[in-house]
């Protein structure tokens, strides 16, 4: 069996973890409620009547000014199509902008897509009236997007979207990689890039003491000093009567990268990783990542190869919202992300702030560390003879509680334990509920929250699960996982399969296929000679 640890110790010439992609959202918290909209326009305006009507004109000018400011500094204009890639379309324009070395808008493009804006309508009743009441509402609409593309000098390649109309929303995405390679340069530290990662590091401790520095006042100051040098629907009056953003997470990728000496190294690991755990990890996807666009207008023939050139296989696990994502970068390294798209699925506030930033990239490092520590367990999964006769015999525990053994080969046992080993528990643990869902699935019975119960009370005193503080989750220990993947890959691939090819009501022509199968009968006729010369009298 391959340990997949010895690959990771022995194969890996650069680890990197880092903050990877960042999405975020900046608003305005004065713009959030009816009373705050209609205050901004009566009495900060000096509208006459708070209407969508008047937020249209702020809104016709600021649109003046992007086109003011495009012509001002010569920055090319771009419509974009629908389905069209907005990164290739700006990719050769930060290229050159990366080439000159200046801050720099390199692109500006505009597409239109659906966002939430204030709208007002006349009261019922009023709508004849020379100065109606409005009654206001948040609704979907799809308006034009404006798309800033930035070089910074601090995060490289990054792009600012905002549109014109109330509440004057903007998203920022930038990318933690890019942002260490930038003071890899002021250090003067030798670097080789793996697209947005690193392939190699002249010193790798310096690299990642870089990459653990980045933090939210790095964002905060970019935010900052675009925010002044782009078109903003907001005056100088309206910043000093308290009209300024604030930021919230979108979206957090915390990544885990393993540069592996040689490439057959790392597809050795990521090949065996997902032909192993089809059946241990039980990951709720695994997909293939072709180099190409394939629709159903697509002309040919199309099949699947596992191991193919141009094709890089990808593991996904979920969690609510959230994701762990796993695959084999540029064919050198082994890429582990944590995808965070809604903080709330962990218990973080969204607002853009030191306490809240740590917390989530605690969450995204303890999940791929999690995810790998798994992968390298399950591979020698094996525990001692000790152990295995603690689990499977009665037992009683320290506080002399007395603890059901768990049976080899038995039915319920066995899908519970095949349940367990599931990659989507290893985030944020299980629940009695989610233990029901996922047993009665592989048992194909029914099982209910009182046999869950009972068996995650003989799981714990095993020590094989623990329960998480302040919570009704629990979680496989260390031991847990190795006795829970032996169980499932002695049954699920030697037992279950071995003794369906011993069965001796199957067909001949169907044992032969199996060399076990015709050992075996080969074995028993041998037998059966024997028995027979030995006990028939001479």
């Amino acid at each position: 069996m391959t340990d997949y640890g010895a690959l990771l110790r022995d194969h890996v010439t650069l680890r990197c973890r880092s903050i990877d992609r960042i999405f975020l959202q900046a608003y305005v918290p004065m713009l959030q409620s009816v009373g705050e909209v209609c205050i901004f326009l009566r009495w900060q305006r000096k509208f006459p009547i708070p209407s969508s009507a008047a937020f249209g004109k702020i809104g016709d000018e600021y649109v003046k000014a992007v086109y003011r400011f495009a012509d001002t500094h010569q920055i090319p204009v771009v419509h974009f199509k629908k389905g069209q890639n907005k990164e290739e379309v700006a990719r050769p324009y930060l290229e050159a902008a990366a080439r000159e070395g200046k801050e720099r808008v390199v692109l500006i493009g505009i597409a239109q897509e659906k966002a939430s804006v204030w709208r007002s309508w006349p009261r019922k009743g009023q709508e004849k009236a020379r100065h109606p009441h409005m009654d206001w509402g948040r609704e979907m609409a799809f308006i034009n997007h404006f798309y800033f593309y930035l070089w910074d000098a601090e995060w490289g390649g990054a792009f600012w979207k905002t549109n014109a109309y109330a509440p004057y929303p903007i998203w920022l995405w930038l990318n933690g990689h890019e942002w260490a390679k930038r003071q890899l340069e002021k250090s003067g530290i030798a670097y080789e890039a793996l697209d947005n990662g690193f392939r190699t590091c002249s010193d790798a401790a310096a690299l990642q003491k870089t990459c653990e520095r980045l933090g939210p006042a790095a964002v905060q100051s970019f935010f900052g000093r675009w925010w002044r040098r782009l078109p903003s629907p907001f005056t100088e009056a309206d910043v000093e009567a308290g009209y300024r953003y604030q930021m919230a997470f979108r979206q957090f990728e915390v990544s885990d990268t393993c540069v592996f000496d040689r490439p057959q190294a790392g597809r050795m690991w990521f090949e065996s990783v997902i032909r192993d755990h089809l059946d241990v990890g039980r990951p709720d996807q695994i997909a293939l990542i072709f180099h190409r666009r394939i629709s159903c207008r697509t002309p040919g023939r199309f099949g699947t190869r596992v191991v193919t050139r141009g094709v890089d296989p990808t593991l996904c696990c979920y969690y609510r919202s959230s994701r762990i994502k796993q695959y084999f970068k540029e064919g050198r390294a082994l890429r582990t992300e944590t995808v965070i798209c809604d903080t709330g699925d962990f218990g973080v506030g969204r607002r853009v702030c030191a306490q809240n930033w740590n917390a989530l990239r605690g969450v995204g490092e303890s999940a791929n560390r999690c995810l790998c520590d798994a992968e390298a367990v399950d591979a020698r999964p094996a525990p001692d003879v000790a152990t295995f006769c603690q689990v499977t015999r009665p037992s009683t525990t320290n506080d002399g509680l007395y603890a059901a053994g768990l049976r080899f080969g038995d039915q319920r046992v066995m899908a519970i334990l095949g349940a367990l080993v599931g990659f989507c528990f290893l985030i944020a643990g299980f629940t009695n509920r989610r233990l029901v869902e996922r047993v009665s699935a592989l048992l194909g019975s029914v099982y209910t929250c009182r046999q869950a119960t009972y068996d995650l009370r003989r799981l714990r005193r095993k020590g094989l699960i623990t329960k998480i503080a302040r919570s009704r989750r629990y979680q496989l220990t260390g031991l847990g996982r190795r006795v829970a993947v032996l169980f499932t890959k002695t049954y699920g691939r030697v037992l279950a399969p071995g003794l369906s090819a011993l069965d001796a009501c199957l067909p001949e022509d169907v044992a032969a296929r199996c060399e076990v199968g015709t050992t075996w009968r080969s074995f028993e006729r041998a037998l059966d000679d024997f028995i027979q010369v030995q006990l028939i009298a001479p």
